[in-house]
């Protein structure tokens, strides 16, 4: 999960059903964020409020996401339910937007929006 749970920019927080413009860009899109040692990790996020994943490792993950605070917060639930969310900004901006981060293992990581649902390393 830290490895996926990382890259995803500040806002006022929404319902699912009216999510902010700047995370309706991320909808159908891949959220791709790459690690020092150039490993990448995708995000997909869908408007129901659910995710799916895959970290730099390969490893497929799945949860819940939900505003709060004004940032987003991942839950996952699959392969295993982690006890707690993971925080972070909303990215901002549509394909092709890129920014800095920290993944929930404390490292820098590097984010942008890829078009389409770009699987497999984009």
């Amino acid at each position: 999960m830290a490895s996926v749970l990382a890259g995803v920019a500040a806002l006022a927080p929404a319902s699912r059903a009216d999510p902010p413009a700047q995370l309706s860009q991320a909808f159908g899109n891949t959220v791709l964020s790459t690690y020092p040692d150039g490993r990448k990790a995708e995000l997909w996020l869908q408007p129901n409020g659910l995710y799916t994943a895959e970290g730099r490792r390969g490893d497929p993950s799945s949860g819940h996401w939900k505003l709060k605070g004004g940032k987003i917060c991942l839950t996952q639930y699959r392969p295993l339910h982690m006890p707690f969310a993971y925080c972070t900004a909303v990215p901002s901006g549509g394909p092709g937007a890129t920014w800095t981060s920290r993944a929930v293992t404390g490292e820098t990581i590097r984010v942008r929006i890829v078009p389409g649902h770009a699987g497999g390393r984009a």
